[in-house]
């Protein structure tokens, strides 16, 4: 245990060094590309190590033989396994856009990692086994412990008495006198009875279950109902899909951890009406947050902070594209949470449905939403139908009968249907009369430089401070920028070109102004105007693709559409349709790379065949568990997950059929056979069962470490292992973001890496069997004599 333990630190340690010299800093991704690799990277280590301390126990050779022998044979193998489930990722490392950019650190995380881990076991790990492992264990004497425990603990004593910041060093090393008892008298015992007794149960109940397996026809019975399983999965998980058990999401849906209140009034509203009403919307959204069930006394379990923007910073993200102009017709409410642990259970998207339902329609006139923050990237609204055309007119004219047609539809799921463009701004607009312009030698563009001049400023010098230099602006005051009869009884002053005489014309003189209402914005895509209806979804809704589905078969009434204007459903939708393809794409393109590099290492089609059948085989596991369990399918870390089992599936599989193949070769040494020669049915079964039964530890002991490694992640442990030691409290908890971001892609890596366990020690065995024996009645085919009549014809 000792030997394999020792991968993790040392992979750990190289994975940050490459890490750090690529540049990389810790991140979310980054960590999770640790984490993942924590329960793989001990793999590579444990077929080493079983493989060298099994040829020293049953076959009774010294250490440096079984070093020497237990390494050549597993060599190559691993070096092929790691290869291929590093291949699986490299297309990941491919991604494009911003999501790529988000994702990008997991695969090549992982690949560090696993490259680590190949290097430690190959090279560490055979150093340590050959010098140092023994077969039998010595004994520590109770003397030995008494003394050891009695350093230990007066040791760890001193330090947590006095040890300051140190003192979790301390309790770390009182347990740790403490666990030598506890492994002399009951892990140790344990450990003895499960080696010994329960390990040999379930390795002499594999034999059995192995040799039934490929008796006679059982070989096509086992694959056969295997398959049947995979399309049962399937067909299951699509009706558990059609029914809306199972729903579809782009990213995991989450609990919120900010809420934002966007307000906006019509545009051209001041500042300070919008500021009245932002204000009355916080005391709402106060009094709706201090309510009973999110109190404890005069704590808030909830709430940390609070903030409220009008004007500059109030804009919505999705709708403004991070505009930082100045929207004094805009507000913003910002309620940030507490983390996880502090909410007493209490769900903050309780809350957010209160809020909404308690300030909705309560100003007329007054858009509000309230959304919350999303995981990932971001990618856009759920429901998002961009309208597009030529005149601008006719296409807020659409937008405003198609909102209000799908509102007549009464649509589960959509929130609130907005349109990001108005027609109501305020403008006034400047008539110049051109004729009369022209007899005072006054141009267009003097008249509304003028202006501009007036409402935004000229520049007049520059003042220097400090070594700085700061522009120096000159405009009207504050109450004259309003005031239309300042702006247009000020004079022109210019130098008449034909007189060469200074001139000073009145504004009012060449131009009157219209008060009238204009486009809030005109929003273009690849140089396209369009206008855009968009909504989020409702509390409880989360798969966009079924409502948005809903809402094409509802349009296909909409009689509305004008001549030359056409639809495009986007947002998210169109973000997740896009990645998803992408997976798909990279999902195949890591099988056809791993498929190669199987080719290499077998040198023939039959057994990377095999492994391939196992991955798809294991689908198994993930659909029917997602459709036992009724998880949400997430198309981000979903498809991750089952790009990361594809990789992992294959390692067990190789090192099997290697150690299987390298069984039948010597088989044949043995009887004096050529490597065309084959070998009968008894014999390539008892190899392939003799080969499955020496891989059976390592099979088992990689998936449970994997496994284990993916448990804390899947269900969202948390544990605090310095204030235990320091401070003895765990913090311990279930659940948080991480489990909301990373569990549906721990639990697919879990359900899938199950039942390809079993695939692994039971059908890749069914299969190589089934290949073997029609490899065996072809050759028997090509090689049968001739019939005589044949043989006189030729002579």
């Amino acid at each position: 245990a000792l030997f394999v333990g020792f991968a993790i630190p040392m992979s750990m340690f190289m994975s940050f060094m490459i890490l750090s010299a690529l540049g990389y800093t810790l991140n979310t991704m980054i960590l999770f590309g640790l984490i993942m690799g924590l329960g793989m990277l001990v793999d590579n280590g444990v077929v080493v190590v079983e493989n060298v301390y099994r040829l020293m126990e049953e076959e009774g050779m010294s250490r440096i033989e079984a070093a020497k022998k237990g390494i050549g044979e597993i060599a190559f193998p691993i070096i092929i396994s790691t290869a291929t489930t590093v291949a699986a990722f490299v297309p990941l490392g491919m991604w494009p856009g911003m999501m790529g950019e988000f994702m990008i650190f997991f695969p090549i995380t992982l690949s560090v990692v696993l490259g680590s881990s190949l290097f430690v076991a190959i090279f560490m790990n055979s150093m340590l086994v050959s010098s140092f492992m023994e077969v039998g264990e010595k004994e520590l004497s109770k003397k030995q412990l008494i003394r050891l425990s009695i350093i230990l603990g007066s040791i760890g004593a001193f330090i947590l008495i006095f040890g300051g910041q140190l003192r979790g060093l301390g309790s770390v090393m009182i347990v740790l006198g403490i666990s030598f008892w506890a492994y002399k008298y009951l892990l140790k015992p344990s450990a003895r009875r499960f080696q010994t007794k329960t390990l040999t149960r379930f390795e002499n109940w594999y034999e059995t279950r192995i040799k039934h397996a490929l008796r006679g026809s059982n070989v096509y019975w086992y694959f056969g109902v295997t398959l049947l399983l995979l399309i049962a999965a399937f067909m299951t998980f699509g009706l558990s899909l059609g029914s809306g058990r199972t729903k579809v999401e782009f990213f995991p849906d989450n609990t919120p951890n900010e809420i934002y209140v966007y307000i906006e009034y019509p545009q051209g509203t001041a500042i300070e009406r919008t500021n009245e009403i932002t204000k009355d919307i916080e005391r709402r959204v106060y009094a709706i947050a201090d309510g009973d069930k999110y109190m404890r006394g005069s704590h808030n379990l909830l709430i940390k902070s609070s903030v409220s923007q009008v004007g500059k910073g109030a804009e919505n993200p999705f709708t403004e594209g991070g505009s930082a102009a100045e929207m004094p017709h805009r507000g913003k409410v910002t309620i940030s949470m507490r983390e996880f642990k502090y909410r007493d259970g209490v769900d903050t998207e309780m809350l957010r449905k209160e809020i909404q339902d308690g300030v909705k329609g309560i100003y007329p006139g007054l858009a509000i939403s309230v959304e919350k923050d999303a995981v990932g990237p971001p990618a856009g609204y759920p429901i998002n139908i961009e309208i597009e055309g030529k005149n601008y007119d006719t296409l807020i004219n659409t937008a405003e009968r198609m909102r209000n047609f799908l509102n007549g539809k009464n649509i589960a799921g959509i929130e609130e249907l907005k349109i990001d463009v108005n027609k109501g701004k305020p403008s006034m607009q400047v008539v110049v009369d051109r004729e009369k312009a022209g007899e005072l030698g006054v141009s267009v563009g003097q008249v509304g430089q003028q202006l501009r001049r007036s409402l935004f400023g000229d520049k007049a010098g520059i003042y220097k401070k400090d070594g700085e230099d700061y522009d120096i602006n000159v405009r009207f005051n504050e109450d004259l920028r309003y005031n239309t009869s300042a702006l247009f009884n000020q004079n022109i002053i210019f130098r008449d070109q034909a007189t060469g005489q200074i001139k000073e014309v009145p504004v009012s003189a060449v131009a009157s102004q219209r008060n009238t209402s204009s486009f809030s914005a005109i929003k273009h895509r690849d140089a396209k105007r369009v206008v855009t209806v968009y909504s989020g979804l409702q509390p409880g809704f989360t798969d966009a693709g079924a409502i948005v589905a809903q809402i094409q078969k509802e349009m296909e009434d909409f009689d509305g559409m004008a001549t030359g204007v056409k639809i495009d459903y986007t947002g998210q939708i169109e973000e997740q349709n896009k990645q998803m393809n992408f997976l798909m794409g990279a999902f195949f393109a890591g099988l056809g790379l791993i498929m190669l590099i199987l080719v290499f290492q077998f040198g023939g089609i039959s057994k990377p065949a095999i492994i391939m059948t196992a991955i798809f085989l294991s689908f198994i596991g993930v659909f029917g568990g997602l459709m036992l369990t009724g998880w949400p399918f997430v198309i981000m870390m979903t498809m991750m997950g089952i790009i990361s089992l594809a990789g992992i599936v294959v390692n067990n599989g190789v090192v099997l059929l290697d150690y299987t193949q390298i069984l039948i070769d010597r088989k044949k040494v043995a009887l004096g056979l050529d490597d065309k020669d084959m070998l009968t049915n008894e014999e390539v079964t008892e190899a392939i069962v003799k080969g499955g039964k020496a891989r059976l530890r390592p099979v088992i002991l990689t998936a449970i470490t994997t496994v284990l490694g993916l448990i804390p992640l899947a269900i969202g442990l948390n544990i605090n292992f310095y204030t235990l030691f320091s401070d003895f409290d765990a913090n311990v908890y279930i659940g948080g973001d991480n489990v909301i971001f990373w569990g549906p892609l721990a639990w697919t890596v879990i359900f899938g890496l199950i039942v390809a366990t079993f695939l692994t020690l039971i059908i890749v065995p069914v299969l190589f069997n089934i290949v073997y024996r029609i490899k065996t009645r072809i050759k028997g085919r090509r090689d049968k004599p001739k019939p005589k009549e044949e043989l006189d014809i030729a002579a």
